[in-house]
């Protein structure tokens, strides 16, 4: 009998507040530290499937922009701290400048951040690249890395690695070339 098909009920109606959108922000703001970009993009994915057809599109952006100019004001999301933060991990695990920079214009970081943190790492250590290369040897096992006998056979192999990780080729080829006392030295002091 055909009274027994049930009727699925619309989606109930969303009424998005300031403060319901701004608590869900900040949780994530807790849990992954994004950059502004991040956020908004996580906020409109989640808010636009959620609204029904009577939140308009225009709506939840424009709240979406209050938020995050009021959690921006507040401190809780800062993209210049990101920058920072984002790249000093980065040198640490042994990645080049042209990486970490490609990196924060992935996450949308403004020109004028990158360019400050991309400065302060060459006021650092001028030779961050050369150090961040060596570690990326040791990380890979490649170059003044590799058993003596295997270096000149996997030259082309491991340059074109430390290329493709954004080394320039003088550095690379700076790293390629050092003696093997010398790179064990300098993996003593990283």
């Amino acid at each position: 009998n055909l009274t027994m098909i049930p009727i699925r009920n619309k989606r109930k109606t969303l009424q998005v507040t300031v403060d319901e959108m701004r608590n869900f922000a900040l949780a994530y703001v807790e849990k992954y530290a994004p950059s502004k970009q991040q956020l908004k993009i996580y906020l409109l994915k989640k808010y636009m499937k959620l609204s029904s057809s009577d939140v308009r599109k225009k709506d939840v952006n424009k709240l979406i922009d209050i938020v995050l100019s009021d959690l921006e004001k507040n401190k809780f999301i800062n993209d210049q701290f990101y920058s920072e933060s984002k790249a000093k991990s980065m040198i640490r695990r042994g990645n080049s400048i042209n990486k970490i920079r490609n990196y924060l214009i992935g996450k949308g970081i403004q020109d004028s951040f990158i360019k400050e943190t991309v400065d302060k790492i060459k006021e650092d250590n001028s030779d961050q690249d050369f150090f961040s290369a060596i570690k990326l040897c040791k990380k890979k096992r490649i170059g003044p890395a590799r058993i003596e006998d295997n270096r000149a056979l996997f030259y082309k192999k491991d340059i074109s690695l430390l290329a493709r990780n954004g080394f320039d080729f003088e550095i690379s080829k700076k790293v390629m070339d050092i003696e093997k006392d010398e790179y064990l030295k300098i993996i003593n002091l990283l």
